[in-house]
């Protein structure tokens, strides 16, 4: 089904033609339209069959192509914002043939990567980065005396991002052409809020704006010296722009602004484009684009499709079984804990659907709060509510809340505050790469004093972790996987207990502490050794920080071996917490193994592949013991 969606999409009259960056300037421009339709249709048929980001991808075709027809591609530098939006710019810098492979192991990347294509400016994934790469690359242009275009593409999610208002704030003093592309869908992933996006609906709502403006340019152009008005007009911070527009906050920034333009009329974006290129100065063109354009499924619900997995294009149904996932139950949870106490409150940073919390939402709309794409916004609020007597639940993807490293240390940890941290795609997550794996989570947070650190081994725990947390007069930090929950061992259910591990399997020679989902391989392991003779014990950590150290004392005069199991890099994990107490103790007569990631950024591809690749599968991580402990006779 594959191949012959590809190929009748890839044969196309059009679309075939363009195998190449610059490319699609040999097209006629009555051409552009059925161009931006086949576009389309490439889109929807190989993301269909492989997953990925379908409707942000739909909504910035036209747009894609009015850069591709501005610019001269790798010269000039286009910089994506969070990047999952390139796709298009991916067919038009000759890459359709990897669709096919689109964010498998080795395949075509969801986002922009340089070593990918020289058209590819810079390597994004996170949100709210670009005006700051952007800036770079235009200053790095002028000490060099070059001359090449640089232009940022944002979306009006990405712009709720503190770094872009400090980038915005640092581009008002440049004296030399920088273009920002405003993508302004009204969403990020879910539908945006916050004052920015208020903002910017007063904006797109602003016809009469628009139509005055133009009328009156149109007529003081047929004037003697009318164009030097016009210009004084369009510079001027008293113009005639705040009769009808609220605030002009760009220009009052130093910004020039030029929109709002529709983001599907090529010409308007070429005029635009084109006038924007001759400005000295940092220039905000704004685009109202829809999300999901030409698929009318994606239109209507474009949350559901921002970050789709296989689907039948027909109906829109995704082919993936739906299954219990550990967001699941942590949100099951939250909504019934939050029944019996009103102080709980929960926050996510822009991500309700990701993180689970659009149910709990639904249920107690006044005490949940999405502060936009703003992860270090997120835990400092979450602080204040501590503070002011509430039980703040802070629900943020491994991987993002890195970002809010200092003010978890600064405004929680330096403060002790009762803070929970739901710690969600900790580990391997897959498909988007280097940029979305959650493999430093425990790195950072064990550098972090006062701050309480635990891991689930199924669903089970997780619930009753949860519970733990919402009641310890401390911040917590509790991380689980993407994905399925994890539902044997459940026979075991010792009661949770501040830094109490649970040891499920007592017998002697070699333990096995794992945390989290690697309990499940550690399960495995110690099953696979016993067929084959081994005496083997297994610890489910459980706290990571701080970790049992009376239960790892007395079990250490039995065991010669000890292994730690975790999905997380080496440097500053749990396994080095182990070794650096095994040394400082003196433990000279127990030899350590240690099972983890290696200190690298994990690529694309099929998280239990990964695993295997990596060496923290069952099968590997059996091996490495056996060759370490020698045969068992």
């Amino acid at each position: 089904m594959e191949e012959k969606m590809n190929e009748k999409v890839i044969a196309s009259d059009l679309l075939k033609n363009i195998n190449a960056p610059n490319d699609i300037k040999k097209l006629p421009a009555e051409d552009y339209g059925k161009l931006a339709k086949e576009i389309r249709e490439f889109l929807i048929s190989n993301i269909s069959v492989t997953g990925g980001h379908l409707a942000p991808n739909l909504g910035v075709v036209e747009l894609t192509m009015a850069l591709h027809l501005s610019l001269n591609l790798p010269e000039d530098k286009l910089v994506w914002d969070v990047g999952h939006q390139a796709y298009t710019h991916k067919i038009l810098t000759g890459r359709k043939e990897g669709f096919s492979k689109l964010r498998t192991y080795e395949g075509l990347s969801g986002f922009p990567k340089m070593c990918e294509s020289d058209c590819d400016a810079f390597d994004t994934g996170h949100s709210s980065t670009s005006i700051s790469a952007a800036l770079g690359l235009a200053k790095a242009r002028d000490l060099q005396k070059k001359n090449y275009n640089v232009v940022a593409v944002i979306g009006d999610g990405a712009l709720s991002g503190g770094m872009a208002f400090e980038a915005l704030n640092n581009a008002a003093r440049l004296k030399s052409n920088m273009i920002i592309i405003l993508n302004d869908n009204n969403m990020s992933i879910n539908e945006n809020v916050g004052g920015m996006a208020t903002y910017l609906g007063k904006i797109r709502t602003s016809v009469k704006y628009n139509g005055f403006k133009d009328g009156l340019e149109k007529a003081l152009s047929n004037l003697p010296k009318g164009k030097a008005v016009i210009d004084r007009l369009r510079r001027s911070k008293d113009s005639i722009k705040r009769l009808f527009i609220p605030g002009m906050l760009f220009e009052d920034m130093g910004l020039t602004y030029i929109g709002p333009i529709d983001g599907h009329n090529i010409d308007q974006l070429l005029s635009a484009i084109s006038s924007a290129k001759h400005m000295n100065e940092a220039v905000i063109i704004h685009v109202i684009t829809k999300k999901g354009k030409g698929y009318r499924l994606a239109e209507k619900n474009p949350a559901k499709y921002h970050g789709i997995d296989p689907f039948v294009v027909e109906t829109g149904e995704v082919m993936k079984k739906s299954t219990v996932s550990y967001t699941d139950k942590f949100v099951n949870t939250l909504v019934s804990l939050a029944e019996k106490d009103e102080k709980i409150v929960a926050i996510t940073a822009a991500m309700p659907s990701g993180t689970g919390l659009i149910k709990f939402a639904k249920k107690y709309p006044k005490r949940f709060f999405d502060v936009g794409i703003a992860e270090e916004h997120a835990v400092t609020f979450a602080a204040g509510l501590a503070v002011g007597g509430m039980k703040p639940v802070v629900a943020i993807y491994s991987t993002f809340l890195q970002r809010a490293y200092d003010q978890m240390i600064h405004d929680v940890c330096i403060n002790s505050l009762p803070v929970v941290f739901a710690v969600d795609r900790a580990g391997i997550v897959g498909s988007d790469g280097e940029t979305h794996q959650g493999i430093f989570d425990i790195s950072y947070m064990l550098t972090i004093p006062n701050m309480t650190v635990m891991a689930p081994k199924n669903g089970w725990e997780l619930e009753e972790m949860l519970k733990f947390a919402i009641d310890y007069n401390g911040p917590v930090a509790i991380r689980y996987p993407r994905g399925k929950v994890y539902t044997d061992l459940t026979e075991f259910q010792a009661p949770i207990e501040y830094g109490k591990s649970e040891l499920l399997y007592n017998e002697r020679d070699i333990l096995l502490l794992a945390y989290g989902n690697m309990v499940r391989v550690a399960n495995d392991v110690r099953k696979n050794l016993k067929e084959q003779g081994y005496s083997v014990s297994l610890v489910n950590v459980r706290f990571v920080a701080p970790f049992d150290e009376n239960l790892l004392k007395e079990l250490l005069p039995t065991h010669k071996f000890v292994v730690t199991l975790e999905e997380n890099i080496n440097s500053g994990g749990f396994g080095q917490k182990i070794a650096g107490f095994l040394c400082k103790n003196n433990y000279n007569d127990n030899r350590y193994i240690q099972i983890s990631l290696p200190d690298e950024y994990i690529p694309q591809g099929d998280p239990d592949l990964l695993r295997r690749k990596y060496g923290i599968d069952t099968q590997t991580v059996v091996q490495k013991i056996i060759s370490e402990v020698g045969s068992q006779t």
